[in-house]
């Protein structure tokens, strides 16, 4: 077992834990019934749920700003990403505001606990004896608990799981042990218990001090510098009373140094307020961390319900693959209003970032959704919109810009070969990884296979597939209306190879063939034509759905980053974790191989084993 409140009691019940709320649920729901609505306003238990609600929000907010990298990228203290493994060590990071909400629900079920009805709504003098306690008792206190739990066995027992990881986000504030709680609950509390028992307690002060007390410790572990250096140098006394990120950072990384809870001043008074600081503060308001990145995956956004899906919005569905959850309809009329707002007035923005060997690899996104790649009016604003992003990327001095799904469609800007013609002097090289994507479904098919059919026969990756696997002598059933595509691509193959393309213009033609490559959405009756036993392999977006129950579906090509990718903490769509579309991967398989060549337009065949092989030789494999 381990040391006494070093671990949650109700930990073993997992996402069940916020049936401990019940009881104030029901304490609220008898109310209601014994006295209607009209009591609902003076019940310190409904007080109670809206500032569970509000608080939770506070952190939220703060969480979502930290994460906004189109805001605050160049005021982040620590310059490395929160990764999977610190999500899901810091998952039940309220566990915190579980424990106080139930003590206080204890507290105020006591008769000795004032009713609201006999509280000001506001009383200066109980905000002017919460300030001085405040200052008086909680920050000293704090201080000195907070030093103890830096000192063996304390910091071995309790506190070391807080410091567990380098880089800080508003939701960290609250990984807490029990004991650390009880000691932030006590440094919170003692101010108002102080103004109640003086007879000047508020329901505004509850409400003020308890939200004011969560914004500043989210504040302070967002890794976002907020407060300007040329405040601290106006006014130098300002530097004591109120601490920043980058004051905190510094803590957590030396461990040894600013232990305050916000005042600054009992460091200096203590002797261990480390003076680098304000550099430290100074340099990074200014912009000094902020890096270039050197690859750049130029991604869409795909429909408004997976917008929710970015990592500023909701770190429960950004960290796992993307899934429609139903928790998040009724934030579906705020999403659609982005969308608008987006339509008029955005540009390409910064999504989210991994270190890959040192090097600094970002995901943009164009300001637009998948509908809107189809609608003929819209098409010049995306092309101008990516050409922008490119210019503003080779102006940066990013090595490798790679494009994503339909910001590299054929019939939108011919694979990038729009961008690469207009601006043949750019020194970001573009590419669109298709010729990844092809390798990664050439190599999902088992050798033993001597026929295929293969849909979306004529697009590059079609083209590609279809010539590469006629040179391994197998039979391709291509399936297009158009004959002169075909005998276009036909024609491309060696002549000793061109018998094994076969044209066919109905889905019946493949009855026998039980390895289909979907390039094409398949409806369900165009799927029957499949025999039992039949495996979809896909490169068709969005991928199909699975209705035949007798055959196998493959996912969307795609490959898993190497092992030493530091700070990735998203699922690309509806990868898994560490795993990302092939042409993400191809982008970074140019990067690292050091190519200088542009990859747009069609894919070279020849070039499909190059690229796969140098995939593996950096550590990237199949997912």
């Amino acid at each position: 077992m381990g040391s006494l409140l070093s671990s949650w009691p109700w930990a073993f019940l997992g996402s069940y834990k916020y049936l401990l709320y019940g009881p104030v649920v029901g304490k609220v729901v008898q109310e209601w019934r014994e006295q209607g609505w009209a009591a609902m306003g003076s019940s310190w238990c409904v007080h109670l749920i809206v500032l569970l609600a509000l608080r939770s929000l506070t952190y939220q907010l703060w969480f979502s700003y930290g994460n906004m990298l189109f805001f605050t990228r160049r005021r982040r203290v620590v310059d490395q990403g929160v990764d999977f493994h610190q999500i899901d060590t810091e998952w039940d990071w309220d566990n915190m505001v579980i424990m106080q909400t139930l003590i206080a629900a204890a507290l105020v079920s006591s008769p000795i606990f004032p009713a609201t009805s006999d509280l000001w709504l506001l009383d200066p003098r109980g905000w002017a004896i919460a300030l001085l306690l405040h200052v008086a008792f909680s920050e000293p206190a704090f201080y000195w608990a907070h030093r103890a739990l830096h000192r063996d066995p304390l910091f071995s027992q309790y506190h070391s799981k807080h410091h567990t990881f380098p880089v800080t986000q508003a939701l960290t504030a609250g990984f807490i042990t029990p004991l650390e709680s009880l000691i932030l609950t006590v440094a919170a509390w003692v101010p108002l218990a102080g103004a109640f028992l003086a007879g000047y307690g508020s329901v505004s002060l509850v409400y003020g001090h308890i939200l004011l007390f969560d914004y500043l410790r989210s504040m302070g572990y967002s890794n976002v510098e907020v407060i300007s250096h040329k405040k601290f140098e106006d006014y130098p006394s300002l530097r004591y009373l109120i601490y920043t990120p980058s004051y905190l950072s510094l803590h957590h990384r030396e461990k040894d140094c600013n232990f305050c809870l916000f005042m600054p001043l009992f460091d200096a008074l203590g002797g261990t307020l480390n003076s680098k600081a304000w550099k430290l503060q100074k340099e990074v308001d200014l912009g000094k961390n902020h890096r270039v990145p050197d690859f750049v995956f130029l991604v869409h956004v795909v429909d408004v319900v997976s917008s929710m899906h970015v990592p500023f919005a909701f770190r429960a569905c950004s960290s796992l693959p993307f899934a429609a959850h139903p928790v998040l309809l009724p934030l579906w009329p705020v999403a659609f209003g982005f969308m608008v707002l987006q339509w008029f007035c955005s540009k390409t923005f910064t999504v989210s970032f991994y270190k890959l060997r040192g090097r600094l690899h970002q995901t943009w996104s164009v300001p637009r959704y998948g509908f809107q790649y189809f609608i003929p009016s819209a098409k010049k604003g995306i092309n101008e919109l990516i050409e922008l992003a490119i210019l503003r990327a080779d102006k940066m001095g990013v090595k490798v810009l790679s494009l994503a799904a339909l910001n590299k469609n054929e019939a939108l800007n011919g694979g990038g070969t729009l961008f690469v013609s207009k601006h043949p002097n750019l020194r970001v090289r573009v590419v669109h990884g298709n010729t990844l994507t092809a390798a990664v479904i050439l190599n999902e098919i088992p050798s033993n296979v001597t026929e295929v059919f293969l849909t979306g026969a004529t697009s590059k990756l079609g083209r590609a597939i279809a010539l590469y696997l006629c040179r391994k002598k197998i039979k391709v059933l291509m399936l297009t209306l158009s004959t002169e595509r075909f005998m276009n691509i036909q024609k491309e193959a060696p002549a000793e190879f061109q018998q094994y393309l076969v044209q066919v213009t109905k889905y019946q033609a493949a009855q026998q063939c039980k390895t289909w490559i979907v390039g094409k959405w398949l409806s369900p009756r165009e799927q029957r034509w499949a025999p039992a036993g039949t495996h979809f392999h896909q490169f068709v977006v969005p991928p199909i759905i699975g209705f035949r129950r007798d055959c196998t579906y493959g996912k969307l090509a795609a490959m898993r980053l190497p092992k030493d990718v530091e700070g990735l903490g998203t699922c690309e769509y509806t990868m898994g974790r560490g795993v990302v579309h092939a042409c993400h991967a191809g982008g970074v398989v140019h990067f690292l191989e050091g190519w200088e060549h542009h990859e747009v337009g069609a894919i070279d065949v020849d070039r499909i084993d190059v690229v796969w092989n140098a995939a593996l030789k950096h550590g990237l494999t199949p997912a």
